[in-house]
């Protein structure tokens, strides 16, 4: 999973990057100076820790997330003819899009729009997203019209109809990710990868003063949530501090100032969210796992998360949920409880549940 982090100039984007990346879970060090940053961060998950207590594996591996930090997205006053290529193509494949939008003022770090106004980043920023969508519909749509003269199919009209569909929602400045697509549209749509259509998660970078009046804050911009468009608040600055903090001594730091939860696991969890995503795990003596899934996958699918083989020469799935395996304390209690059950391939995983698939040559 890949999450594209983009904001403005002294949004403090790269001050989130950066945090992120000084929590301990980093696999890999910030190198601040490279055109486009990347960090793979392990996603921490207690349910996790809890199942390799119990089977004592040679190793223990979470799932990842990579951010990455895309610069490139400028003011009116500096860009001459819309969004860079290099950050357009950064971006369009990422899995969603973590916009950094300032809500602080600092005379250091002057507004490049002269003056803070979060709603109206926010707006600027969406704005290039669909104004770059839509010269790319409009640059297909020219070449399918004239190949449509010359050569009619059926495909071509399709792809033209739902890019003309794309075109008026854009020119009436609406989203992507707000427009209802059947499933074929979607398929022909999905190799555009247009930065309107992708989830969006808007973080609000507020002012440490400001920290007990977050859930207000937010308030105001609830009319950006949805499924796919959601909103949250914190101050990076403060984060960062929070990050390189010894373990210990976090808990009373955000206890003090008001805060339920550090930056990275409520980035992660904001992110799963937005995706739609949940985990499940297998155990064993090597390895405790987990793995990443889009809710409302089947067993079969699950399996191919694994590997490939698995998926193809799928038979079963063992299954156990990880309350009841941790009430349980074994696979072999589950299973003399009744609890660890036989599933087929078109079982739809839950979070939290413990797989072993069964899978022929």
């Amino acid at each position: 999973m890949e999450i594209g982090i983009v904001g403005l100039p002294h949004s403090g984007k790269r001050t989130l990057f950066s945090t992120l990346l000084v929590h301990k879970s980093a696999d890999n060090a910030f190198k601040p100076k490279r055109e486009m940053d990347r960090g793979v961060i392990r996603v921490l998950d207690t349910r996790l820790d809890k199942l390799t207590n119990i089977f004592h594996p040679k190793k223990q591996v979470n799932a990842t997330i990579e951010y990455l930090l895309v610069p490139g997205l400028e003011t009116e006053k500096k860009k001459q003819t819309g969004l860079p290529a290099q950050f357009l193509a950064n971006l369009r494949n990422v899995d969603a899009i973590l916009l950094m939008a300032r809500a602080f003022e600092n005379e250091n770090y002057p507004h490049p729009l002269g003056c803070v106004d979060t709603k109206k980043d926010i707006a600027f920023a969406n704005s290039e997203f669909m104004f770059s969508d839509l010269y790319i519909a409009e640059s297909r749509i020219e070449r399918l019209e004239k190949q449509l003269k010359r050569s009619p199919n059926d495909d071509d009209r399709k792809e033209l109809s739902a890019l003309l569909r794309c075109k008026h929602w854009l020119e009436q400045e609406n989203p992507l990710r707000g427009m209802e697509k059947t499933e074929d549209e979607k398929k022909r749509l999905r190799g555009f990868q247009f930065l309107s259509d992708k989830p969006i998660l808007t973080v609000v970078n507020i002012e440490e003063k400001d920290l007990p009046r977050t859930q207000d804050i937010l308030a105001g911009f609830q009319d950006l949530c949805s499924p796919t468009s959601q909103v949250t608040a914190l101050c990076a600055v403060i984060e960062k501090e929070i990050s390189e903090l010894d373990p210990k001594d976090q808990q009373e730091f955000l206890e003090d100032l008001g805060i339920a939860e550090p930056a990275l696991p409520l980035l992660i969890r904001k992110c799963y969210e937005l995706l739609g995503l949940i985990s499940f795990f297998t155990v064993g003596e090597d390895e405790c796992r987990a793995w990443t899934l889009r809710k409302g996958s089947s067993a079969q699918t699950a399996a191919g998360v694994i590997h490939t083989d698995l998926e193809h020469g799928f038979i079963r799935a063992a299954v156990v949920s990880f309350d009841e395996l941790v009430e349980q304390g074994s696979l072999a209690q589950c299973k003399t409880k009744g609890i660890l059950r036989l599933e087929g391939k078109d079982y739809l995983v839950k979070d939290g549940d413990v797989i072993e698939i069964r899978a022929g040559a």
